[in-house]
């Protein structure tokens, strides 16, 4: 099971990939500040160092709001290495620059396994006016090689924070619940595979789930994981719940021993959304979970094309490899 695609709106602007140069056809480029910006290095073609040069040389970077860095590895290295350095030593050209996604990368271009990454707390503390900041790619994708790594960081602006991943390790979990975010309005962990490095527990959530480390938090979304049951059991009771707007426990293994913690657990009856999609729920507790947010206008994302085997013993998270 493979990555998402890439984005077509981000940040709430159309998603603009540059043409290479000599382009036929290509037309005036668009104000800077009216798009989001996705850098694409299609491999053996260009080195991304070439393509952020020409891109600094052809955009007004001062007005830039947003970035998405799509492939950019040249040859075999696909280490994300050389993107975090040319964004910080690069960062004071981006003044207005509020929203950032590190590999937006779909199952066509590269899995998402393979996507070697790095440590990305030096992006955050280069832009502390950053706002929203999205994360593709497997935690110790390769054994030997760069991987996703963050350090606890204090942030004062982030609101969104989203790691999209086949296998998330806990150290960068445990690194988000040790950080001072503020701001911090939307997170979202996509947890993966064991086989994928993802290794977090549910104990590495204890500070998130707590409530106290992100006053401002109104989505939480703890997907794609292996531990689907344990998780719902934990929000079950989780303090933070009751702050939330939307929460998301949707593309893992959720099953009727971790729906009917949710159940039975402290009410879900404030929120706006549960999202509970790709899951292996029996038919009767999927009804009972729609009737009771029915009852109480919570917009459930539950529906038979979203429902897997729940006899099947093997169960698979949606993005894993």
């Amino acid at each position: 099971m493979t990555g998402t695609s890439h984005h077509d709106v981000f940040h709430g602007l159309p998603v603009h990939t540059p043409p290479p140069p000599g382009a036929t056809g290509a037309g005036s480029p668009p104000a800077a500040g009216s798009v989001a910006w996705r850098l694409d290095c299609p491999p053996h073609e260009a080195p991304f160092e070439e393509v952020w040069r020409r891109f600094l040389d052809e955009v007004d970077t001062e007005r830039v709001r947003a970035l998405l860095i799509g492939p950019w590895w040249y040859d075999d290295y696909i280490s994300l290495q050389p993107v975090v350095a040319a964004l910080v030593s690069d960062a004071h050209r981006f003044p207005a620059l509020r929203a950032l996604f590190l590999a937006d990368v779909d199952d066509e271009e590269c899995q998402v396994s393979w996507l070697q990454l790095c440590d990305i707390t030096p992006v955050l503390e280069a832009l502390p006016l950053l706002e929203e900041l999205g994360v593709r790619g497997c935690g110790d994708a390769v054994p030997g090689e760069e991987n996703l790594r963050l350090r606890p960081v204090r942030h004062p602006s982030l609101k969104v924070l989203r790691f999209e991943s086949g296998g998330l390790p806990g150290h960068v979990v445990r690194a988000v619940g040790a950080s001072e975010l503020p701001a911090l309005e939307h997170l979202e962990f996509w947890f993966g595979s064991e086989g994928y490095g993802g290794d977090a527990t549910v104990a590495d959530l204890a500070p998130v789930l707590s409530g106290p480390s992100f006053p401002r938090l109104r989505h939480l979304g703890l997907q794609n994981s292996e531990l689907q049951d344990e998780l719902a059991a934990a929000v079950a009771s989780a303090p933070v719940v009751a702050r939330l707007e939307s929460l998301s426990l949707a593309m893992g293994t959720l099953g009727d021993a971790g729906a009917g913690a949710l159940l039975d657990g402290q009410p879900l009856t404030h929120l706006s959304v549960l999202d509970l999609h790709h899951h292996y729920l029996s038919d009767p507790v999927v009804s009972r979970i729609e009737e009771l947010c029915a009852r109480a206008g919570v917009q459930v994302l539950l529906d038979a094309a979203d429902r897997w085997d729940a006899e099947d013993e093997a169960r698979y998270v949606a993005v894993s490899e």
